[in-house]
């Protein structure tokens, strides 16, 4: 049996933010390469692929959910 599959490479199976190549250039990340990095726990950076729409919806989500949570605190705090 012949397997085409070679893994020359000692930093496929790590993390990819400690990949070598990983932003060699020093490029900013996008939100959608922000929040594939959080949610694979930093294995890949391009999960939610290559659009910027997803990163921005997390992104919108979370700092919805963050002024929600402040409103309500601050609204019922007053009450108990």
């Amino acid at each position: 049996m012949k397997t085409d599959f070679d893994f020359p490479n000692k930093y496929l199976i790590g993390p990819v933010v400690f990949r070598p190549e990983f932003n060699a250039q020093a490029e900013l990340l996008n939100a959608s390469q922000a929040w594939s990095l959080f949610f694979t726990a930093g294995q890949e950076d391009k999960v939610l692929g290559f659009n910027a729409e997803p990163g921005q919806f997390f992104t919108n989500l979370l700092f919805a959910v963050s002024v929600a949570g402040i409103l309500w605190s601050t609204l019922f705090n007053s009450v108990v």
